[in-house]
């Protein structure tokens, strides 16, 4: 009998970790855990998406206060009526008044040329 075909009497060394063992059918690895980590090897999984640290969300909001009506940038609380402002909207400071200004309201101040454009010719996105 040839004992490389005979399972009792071959010993194999697993492809992975170098462990003897006796192979059972057409058993190639020694163990399941040495199995999943060849298959894994093999398949070259992606790794998790690794998503950056969001920031604050308030450290880039226009924040009115409704009694005064005086804007802050990246402050939620009025520090002269002592109230909590309400949002206006992402936006920054104005680099020739430092006033706060939402994006919002210069889109709205100038409305981009492709829109004009359709307009003026009847089309539409």
């Amino acid at each position: 009998m040839n004992p490389s075909r005979d399972d009792g009497v071959t010993i194999t060394r697993c492809p992975l970790c170098t462990t003897a063992f006796t192979p059972t059918g057409r058993q190639q690895f020694c163990s399941q855990a040495c199995r999943q980590k060849a298959y894994r090897r093999r398949h070259h999984l992606t790794p998790p998406l690794v998503i950056p640290p969001a920031h604050a969300r308030r450290d880039v909001t226009v924040y009115e206060c409704q009694d005064c009506e005086q804007r802050y940038y990246a402050q939620q609380w009025c520090p002269d009526c002592n109230r909590p402002c309400r949002r206006i909207g992402i936006g920054g400071l104005c680099p020739h008044c430092d006033g706060a200004v939402a994006v919002e309201e210069l889109t709205a101040q100038h409305p981009s040329t492709t829109t004009t454009n359709q307009a003026a010719h009847g089309t539409s996105a």
